[in-house]
């Protein structure tokens, strides 16, 4: 009677082996290493989407001038018609009306429609104005630019900061302003 015993235990412990090695081989697939000889990587081309003294220019339907000039570029993988930027430099030359140059640390040019963002050091100048911010959107196609974050306005009488400068090329309409009611723009006047 014991043997019989001793028998099953023998069984039952065996096939539980057998269970555990079977699962262990599916679960567990051996790992591969692959060494890559030096002759190998010498062999291997790379490719760089980064560029140097980098100049972009177009002209809209009502003949405005947009040129973009970059320390650096480097183009997106995942869309290559974003080139980011750094250092920037751009001017804006309207049909009758004076040039609004732009700088910038930093910025990201759609090839495809000319928009731009700048940021960082954003620096706006027109006529006797000078704007600055850390973030301005660009459009030609809207005609219109929006500087946001630490907006300063400063023209020959006064110095305006807000949260916001709104401005139409085509019209010059410009708006300052807060993003919360309760809160105003602070205006200093230069005497």
């Amino acid at each position: 009677m014991i043997e019989k015993h001793i028998g099953k235990i023998i069984f039952i412990i065996l096939c539980s082996i057998i269970v555990l090695v079977v699962i262990k081989s599916k679960n567990f697939k051996k790992n591969e290493i692959t060494l890559i000889k030096p002759q190998e990587l010498e062999n291997e081309v790379y490719s760089s989407n980064k560029m140097k003294d980098v100049k972009y220019s177009t002209i809209d339907t009502d003949g405005n001038e947009y040129i973009i000039t970059a320390t650096e570029g480097e183009i997106d993988y995942s869309n290559t018609n974003i080139i980011f930027l750094i250092n920037i430099k751009a001017i804006i030359k309207l049909i009758n009306s004076d040039d609004i140059s732009i700088t910038s640390d930093y910025g990201k040019y759609n090839s495809k429609n000319f928009d731009t963002i700048f940021s960082k050091n954003v620096i706006i100048n027109y006529l006797d104005n000078e704007i600055t911010g850390e973030y301005l959107d660009f459009s030609l196609k809207r005609n219109s630019l929006l500087m946001t974050k630490k907006v300063v306005y400063t023209n020959l009488k006064n110095i305006l900061k807000a949260d916001a400068l709104e401005m139409n090329l085509k019209t010059k309409d410009t708006k300052i302003f807060m993003y919360e009611n309760q809160k105003k723009v602070n205006i200093k006047s230069i005497n």
